[in-house]
């Protein structure tokens, strides 16, 4: 049994390392009337392994990254700080015709 087990860990370290991807659709159907399909797409790697491959959607998600969702609201702060520094300087820059300029 101890050989199986060793297997086993062998069998997971090689999955993690290079990555596996399991692909399937499942469709259903009434009367050749497609109701709903899914497409499934499971890539399993460990995380080193995600992102030498450029799968790292997490690092930006909120969920899992919180600091990630304060540097978009930093962003955020900051574009709104600038484009109310912009609207501040634009009556100034209106002919004096009383016309925007477009």
């Amino acid at each position: 049994m101890a050989g199986s087990s060793d297997s086993l860990a062998d069998i997971l370290e090689r999955v993690l390392d290079k990555g596996v991807v399991i692909a399937g659709d499942i469709g259903i159907s009434v009367v050749d009337v497609e109701l709903l399909t899914l497409r499934i797409r499971l890539f399993i790697a460990s995380a080193q392994t995600a992102r030498e491959m450029g799968m790292d959607w997490w690092t930006n998600d909120p969920f899992f990254a919180p600091n990630a969702a304060r540097g978009e609201l930093d962003k955020k702060t900051d574009l709104a700080a600038r484009v109310a520094e912009l609207e501040a300087r634009l009556p100034a820059a209106v002919p004096s015709g009383g016309e925007e300029p477009r």
